[in-house]
């Protein structure tokens, strides 16, 4: 289902995904900036690029080569058209090799920070008065040599063509990220390429949105029922008050206990959608089921389907106690496709890995799906809940991923185990909470590492598990950073973990960011 209307998608930026991790960013960038985007794969026609007229274009990076055989190519008819195009990474040495500049393989690759040079006047640098930025680098091959017309705008010390610029041709291109946080001043670089130069106006706002996804809902579900497996998190209980907006009691949330699910999940679960906002509410103990399919599995991507297999296998028999179910909501969201390389179809990206909500129904299930958020990042989830008056309890709540607890327990996953994780993720959840710091990070939680550890309990040495906890910090949890949280609390969690998890001897804390690590450790 299409949520946006054309009167909402005009004035926008068309985005070419050339099969970069950070192509959804770069359209939640522009959407920010109250300028609708729109991601294309690169193979589209002209003609579905043109569809919704366009400002200007947006051309991703991307993990290829433009010496590979097989990797994406340009549309040479987009540089014939008078709008104006910016290339990132993959998509400026696209552009330099198409119109006769030179792209070679680097000496020295970079990857992470990097420290630039401005060295031109150029429209797309206006407003920054700095002469150095600090950009988010991402590439193997780089430009020796510019096309002819264009002029460099940037360097560093190991690229001396950063950045570049046809002002005639309305051509610009840099090697940077500027979607990424990590880059100095990249919304000020983006703003510029929008307003400065596409001449766009800041016309998306988010109860714009919010009045189409439910129009839309409206007319698409009609009077059919719907199924939602609600787990309680942020992007399921969005999902549950769109519907619940849109079709009422059409709507029918279950609820499955699979044995994976934090402390008291269930309790919860029924008071606050149940009880407090009136919402049809099944509630099914399935945890013998999947904790006996996933015994003697120890690989995440299996486990992962297995659980994403015996959620479908429940919601089936679940449907079919219910006359005239048609479809099928889940609360899927863009990270959760784009680690899935399958936010676009054919698109380029390298999976990460899967999720158990991420490409579509196997054949023999009778629902069709409806996946309102799929388009959109954890804030703009946040943000379209708050305009429909899902309380802040909810909606302000971490992340948990939809296997639950499965992916928390590296290798195999027993009941004495989950029981475990669970009051060990509480006890850290609630030390956060107590000492205000439960929403200075954007996700915590402990993992389970089943491995033995030397301990001393009581007189007496002891070989244990191990717990470790996670705390970063993220504006779109496409890259993140570990949090700094105090010594004295760590030391208190780890404390009360070792104390009151019996069969846990020791506690570590996990200060990889994203990347090289994924938030979660499976």
């Amino acid at each position: 289902m299409d949520f946006l209307n054309k009167e909402l998608k005009s004035n926008g930026i068309a985005i070419i995904d050339y099969g970069s991790q950070y192509t959804q960013l770069i359209a939640r960038r522009v959407r920010e900036l109250g300028v609708f985007s729109e991601i294309l794969n690169h193979s589209v026609s002209l003609d579905t690029i043109l569809q919704n007229n366009p400002k200007a274009i947006i051309l991703s990076g991307g993990p290829n080569s433009v010496f590979d055989e097989k990797s994406p190519t340009l549309n040479k008819e987009l540089l014939k058209l008078d709008i104006p195009i910016l290339g990132i990474c993959y998509g400026m040495q696209l552009l330099a090799n198409e119109l006769g500049g030179e792209v070679k393989p680097s000496d020295k690759r970079e990857y992470g920070l990097a420290t630039i040079q401005l060295n031109h006047e150029s429209s797309l640098f206006k407003n920054l008065k700095a002469q150095e930025l600090n950009v988010w680098m991402s590439h193997g091959d780089s430009l020796t040599q510019i096309p002819e017309g264009f002029k460099a705008t940037s360097s560093s010390s190991n690229t001396p063509f950063v950045a570049m610029e046809d002002t005639n041709q309305k051509i610009f291109g840099i090697q940077f990220h500027p979607e990424v946080t990590h880059t100095e001043k990249g919304e000020t670089i983006l703003s510029n390429f929008i307003f400065e130069i596409a001449k766009c106006k800041s016309s998306w706002q988010i109860d714009d949105l919010v009045e189409n996804i439910i129009s839309v809902l409206k007319d698409k579900i009609g009077n059919s029922k719907v199924l939602l497996g609600l787990s309680g998190g942020v992007d399921s209980s969005v999902v549950a008050g769109l519907l619940h907006k849109a079709i009422g009691d059409q709507l029918t949330c279950i609820f499955v206990d699979n044995g994976l699910l934090r402390l008291n999940e269930r309790n919860q679960v029924e008071q606050t959608f149940k009880k407090n906002m009136d919402i049809k509410l099944v509630c099914v103990d399935a945890s013998e089921k999947f904790l006996d399919a996933l015994k003697g599995v120890t690989d995440p991507e299996e486990k992962r389907k297995i659980i994403g297999n015996k959620f479908i296998e429940v919601f089936e028999e679940e449907s079919a106690r219910l006359e005239g179910v048609k479809y099928l909501a889940q609360g899927t969201i863009y990270p959760d496709v784009i680690e899935s390389a399958g936010g676009v179809e054919g698109q380029a990206a390298h999976v990460i890995k899967s999720h158990h909500n991420v490409g579509g129904l196997p054949e023999y299930m009778k629902l069709d799906l409806v996946e309102p958020l799929r388009s959109f990042f954890k804030d703009e989830v946040r943000s379209i809940g708050s305009a429909i008056g899902i309380p802040d309890s909810i909606i302000r709540r971490h992340p948990f991923p939809g296997p639950g607890l499965g992916v928390r327990i590296l290798n195999e996953v027993k009941r004495e185990y989950a029981d475990k994780l669970r009051l060990a993720d509480h006890i850290f959840i609630e030390e956060l909470i107590s000492n205000n710091l439960y929403h200075q990070v954007n996700q915590a939680f402990a993992v389970y590492l089943p491995i033995a550890s030397v301990g001393v309990v009581g007189d007496g040495r002891a070989y244990e598990h191990v717990i470790a906890l996670r705390a970063v910090e993220t504006k779109d949890f496409m890259t993140a950073n570990w949090a700094r949280l105090p010594y004295d609390f760590l030391e208190r969690v780890s404390l009360r973990i070792i104390n009151e998890v019996r069969g846990v001897s020791r506690v570590v804390y996990d200060i990889s960011g994203k990347p090289p690590a994924t938030i979660e450790w499976e």
